[in-house]
């Protein structure tokens, strides 16, 4: 491992509340942490509109997945605040012990009788009524280790250097095979921007991108339906019926939104037209309900958190940090944005929830925990700045006494 385990801090109940003060914390911190909550609120909103209807035929209970997803945030706030409240030295020194721990449970999946399909697709384990898709908890550690890695990567022996590319690819490989080619792609692409902000080498870069692009040819050769996903996007009348349906029902939603949109609550898409329309396509509703000037408020939320972060990331003083930082904006708003594509029909279909408002336990949680790293990371900034002008001012104080003494022997 590259660095020493951290036993955690003592843990103040009260700063486990997701309403604790936070007075004393830059602005930056502050602002991503209302900008969060603001995302929660909206996300919220909308699934309640999205799949009010579908849970009430499916289960009888039209708040059914609204309530889970409700307790799933009431959980992911837990280590959420957990994660603001600690030292990110603590955070930073078992990612290296979570993400082999979730590549070994990842593995598991793949294991005939451990594993539970859902449409094809073994990346689930059952624990209860509960299924947990690690390739989804995996994505912050994945941040926080590979900034480790690439931030200190002239100070790295090679043999360390090669053990961690080699656990990333192992990783991505695993997620893959589930299959699950959207998640191993967003992963390998926040990898890859993390080492490329990093500063690695050119050569470096250009070979993992190469190799990662190998790979997804190889998967998308080997299983047919991902090539019918892929393509169908360029034209999905061709195929009105089969592939192609579930993209122009989302075009439908999204362009009978107009200007204003239909209304909260007035989706005619959701009413079984749409399929998935509570998960990854949640954002056609959202069009549909809220119309242009919805999705563009939207597009502004997503843009505030982007600059706030990245405005985080210039100001971290440890390259990890900045590193941590640009990874997390990359996780959030990147993989929020590719949604948005895939919905208009700008990119493939693939599987990626749209994080916060997708409805789903595994999402949430993970998005959470990246925004509460990210809110950490900017407390230590700002904290390490009022630190260094605390000492200054202190150095002045001690130097003008010394200067003008106040008593005469």
């Amino acid at each position: 491992m590259t660095s020493n385990f951290y036993p955690p801090p003592p843990v103040n109940l009260r700063r486990l509340l997701w309403f604790a003060s936070d007075k004393d914390w830059a602005i930056e911190a502050r602002l991503l942490r209302w900008l969060t909550f603001l995302w929660i609120f909206v996300g919220l909103a909308i699934l309640f509109s999205a799949s009010y209807a579908v849970a009430d035929v499916e289960t009888g209970d039209g708040l059914f997945y609204f309530k889970r997803q409700i307790g799933a945030i009431a959980i992911a706030l837990i280590g959420f605040n957990i994660i603001v409240y600690s030292p990110l030295r603590y955070v930073l020194g078992i990612a290296d012990w979570f993400v082999i721990l979730l590549l070994g449970v990842i593995a598991s999946t793949l294991l005939p009788g451990l594993g539970t399909t859902v449409n094809g697709a073994t990346r689930w384990l059952a624990i209860g009524s509960f299924l947990v898709q690690p390739s989804e908890l995996i994505k912050p550690f994945l941040v926080l280790q590979s900034a480790r890695i690439f931030g200190q990567w002239e100070r790295l022996k090679w043999s360390t250097r090669l053990i961690w590319i080699s656990i990333f690819a192992l990783t991505l490989a695993a997620i893959l095979l589930q299959p699950n080619l959207s998640t191993a792609a967003l992963c390998g692409m926040m990898i890859w921007l993390i080492a490329l902000a990093a500063g690695l080498p050119w050569l470096y870069l250009s070979g993992a991108a190469g190799s990662g692009l190998m790979l997804a040819v190889i998967s998308v050769s080997f299983k047919e339906y991902q090539r019918r996903r892929l393509m169908s996007f360029l034209n999905p009348w061709s195929d009105p019926a089969g592939d192609g349906y579930q993209l122009i029902q989302s075009l439908l939603a999204i362009g009978s939104g107009g200007f204003w949109g239909a209304g909260y609550g007035m989706s005619q898409q959701k009413l079984f037209y749409l399929p998935i329309q509570y998960t990854d396509f949640i954002f056609a509703v959202f069009a549909e309900e809220f119309g242009l000037v919805g999705s563009l408020l939207l597009l502004l939320l997503l843009g505030a958190y982007a600059t706030v972060g990245l405005r985080v990331a210039i100001r971290a003083k440890n390259s990890v940090h900045q590193l941590v930082a640009i990874g997390v904006v990359v996780l959030l708003v990147g993989q929020s944005l590719l949604n948005i594509g895939v919905v208009t029909g700008t990119l493939p279909t693939t599987g990626l929830p749209f994080p916060l408002l997708s409805y789903g336990g595994n999402s949430v949680i993970s998005s959470l925990l990246a925004a509460g790293i990210l809110i950490r990371v900017a407390r230590e900034s700002s904290e390490a700045e009022v630190l260094s002008l605390d000492k200054r001012r202190s150095q002045r104080n001690r130097s003008s006494q010394s200067a003008f003494p106040t008593s005469v022997e």
